[in-house]
């Protein structure tokens, strides 16, 4: 089977475990089924800009073109930064656009992926970010009414717990599990602690419970290797498994979302 698009990120499903589709184009080619078999990744050099389609010699921010990384709302620094957001004072690159994604509730969680770490994510279903940061586990643990007030939750938070991924350690195998619950309220007792009288934005959330998460992977590599399309712009091997947003094969890994815009030819073996 062959199929050739410009790739977006990996389309999953919270399943047990995840299930995988690869989107080239306007198709969606089912991962889990072909585990244990033959992929084929070409580039043959041709990228486009994910937002304006224009054609490009390189991406920024995971699949833009220059000019709309410096001029869209999504591509702002505030996005890796929430804290940073400033919708508020008025200055937001596009303010219809920060209406519908930043000034909405926003969850505030706790996740296990290379380790415990805390982060945010827009809306009240975080499963589909844990997936995509390749989390075993995940718990939400309070609700900000905006992107900013979650940001603000997130930072005071970083003095107890992580807030980064070790992407290598996520694809060697699964963490060991963690109580998140307990974890949850260590965390929020010293900042209490710390800073007493100070109340985090947002409010509780009561109503969660933790979620464990499985991914479809046959093996783990011993060695993980970062295969890069700009310098081999051939990958070939046996496809292992998927996890986060990496396809995992037999001699390398590739981040499918760092190439948003390339397009590429995928051989599968039948």
């Amino acid at each position: 089977m062959i199929a050739r698009g410009m790739v977006r990120k990996m389309r999953t499903q919270p399943t047990s475990p995840v299930t995988y589709h690869l989107r080239l184009g306007d198709e969606l080619l089912p991962v889990n089924p072909r585990i244990g078999r033959g992929l084929t990744l070409a580039f043959d050099g041709e990228i486009h800009c994910v937002h304006c389609g224009r054609t490009v010699k390189k991406t920024f921010h995971q699949g833009y073109c220059y000019p709309c990384f410096t001029t869209l709302a999504e591509t702002d620094r505030c996005l890796v930064r929430p804290e940073l957001c400033h919708h508020h004072l008025g200055t937001c690159r596009d303010p219809a656009w920060g209406d519908e994604h930043c000034m909405r509730p926003h969850t505030v969680y706790l996740a296990n992926s290379s380790g415990l770490k805390v982060g945010i994510t827009r809306g009240r279903e975080p499963a589909g970010r844990w997936i995509d940061q390749g989390a075993a586990q995940g718990l939400s643990i309070r609700v900000a009414e905006t992107r900013l007030e979650s940001g603000l939750v997130e930072v005071a938070l970083k003095d107890h717990v992580a807030d980064k991924t070790a992407w290598q350690r996520i694809l060697k195998g699964a963490p060991d599990p963690v109580d998140l619950e307990a974890e949850r309220d260590r965390i929020l007792a010293e900042h209490e602690a710390e800073h007493p009288g100070a109340a985090l934005a947002g409010r509780h959330d009561h109503e969660a419970s933790p979620v464990a998460i499985e991914y479809p992977v046959a093996e783990y590599p011993l060695k993980v290797r970062s295969h890069d399309l700009d310098k081999e712009p051939r990958l070939e091997g046996t496809l292992l498994g998927a996890k986060g947003q990496y396809l995992i094969f037999d001699g390398a890994v590739i981040n499918v979302r760092k190439y948003q815009g390339y397009v590429l030819e995928a051989s599968f073996e039948e």
